[in-house]
């Protein structure tokens, strides 16, 4: 039997139950408050826990811990890029007359910059915590683990959802541009990118799995940069690609700022677009479709992925479980001139 780990007064803590039966803090409170709230298979894991610590529930310390602030901790990677932005926007559309506030904070996507702000939002035990991405540092991601309180992770979807996941596959979205760019007749198909965090790493993914299995896939063809994104890259970055492949005659952009300053610089090179090269871009932001020629796009759901976001936590603050932990709300393609070629 393993030595039991003590709280100062000599009682194992629900910590060291969380532990010994291999779950987060916050699924060992939901077992305790409400056990029809987690499956029979974890209610006895979490049963033979308890039995051999001899863990008893104090009463006195579960009053003091039931006094949480009526906040949502909300962190994002940025607050000037637009797309995060209407998700912020969905976020408080989603929170209503509800009597909980947003507490925001921005991680500028770093993940040390992360784990600062959690350890402050969790020291002022928020009433849940809403989190952009699922590539949080091993330290952040413990921290959401032992937080009790409800973690919904937004933006993306995966196969290990810290608490809920709202929002949509990366991965997908970028096979599903390359497959347009390729259905549409192109063959020297490229891929431009800035910043690259995990989000982009996986868009690119998927297109280098689209590209290859066309057999097109070239290395020259990927052009990316750590910088972050704006619309005088793109048109720093199609450059670069044009020298190292002249015969590039489609480029998808992760984000629709590359793919602007793309379809400018070849208005300057007098590039016709569609049809000496296609442009697409990624999010589909309200310039894609007022630009000339207008530009083809994934649509990505972000103000749909905020509401969503905020109903599911309060919905678990509610003691109201969702069936499924992970919520893909999916993308759109929006084909418009910029890959409409003529032959």
């Amino acid at each position: 039997m393993k030595p039991k780990s003590k709280r100062a007064s000599g009682k194992p803590t629900i910590a060291d139950v969380a532990r010994l039966s291999g779950v987060g803090t916050t699924t060992v409170s939901r077992a305790l408050r409400n056990p029809q709230g987690v499956s029979l298979t974890l209610r006895k894991q979490i049963n033979a826990a308890i039995n051999q610590l001899g863990y008893t529930l104090d009463r006195n310390a579960r009053a003091l811990a039931a006094a949480r602030a009526d906040t949502v901790a909300v962190l994002v990677p940025s607050l000037a890029n637009s797309v995060f932005a209407e998700v912020v926007r969905g976020l408080y559309v989603g929170l209503g007359e509800s009597q909980f506030q947003i507490q925001l904070g921005n991680t500028h996507y770093s993940g040390i910059e992360e784990e600062r702000l959690l350890r402050v939002f969790l020291s002022q035990r928020p009433s849940a915590i809403v989190i952009s991405g699922i590539d949080q540092t091993p330290a952040a991601r413990k921290m959401l683990q032992d937080a009790d309180c409800p973690v919904v992770q937004i933006m993306e979807t995966g196969p290990d959802p810290i608490g809920l996941i709202v929002g949509f596959s990366h991965f997908e979205g970028g096979r599903t541009a390359a497959r347009h760019l390729i259905k549409s007749g192109y063959r020297r198909i490229g891929f431009i990118g800035a910043r690259m965090d995990p989000r982009s790493q996986r868009r690119l993914a998927g297109y280098r799995v689209e590209v290859e299995a066309a057999g097109l896939y070239d290395q020259r063809l990927v052009t990316t940069t750590p910088a972050p994104s704006s619309v005088s890259l793109g048109s720093q970055l199609i450059r670069e690609a044009f020298s190292k492949a002249p015969d590039l005659d489609a480029v998808f952009c992760n984000n629709d700022d590359i793919a602007l300053g793309v379809l400018f610089e070849c208005a300057r090179s007098g590039f016709p677009v569609p049809d000496r090269i296609g442009i697409m871009g990624f999010n589909d932001l309200e310039m894609m479709a007022a630009a000339y020629p207008s530009l083809t796009s994934i649509r990505t759901p972000r103000f749909e992925i905020g509401v969503r976001a905020m109903q599911v936590v309060l919905s678990a603050i509610a003691g109201n479980l969702e069936k499924h932990p992970v919520v893909d709300l999916g993308f759109e393609l929006r084909v418009r001139e910029s890959t409409k070629r003529n032959d």
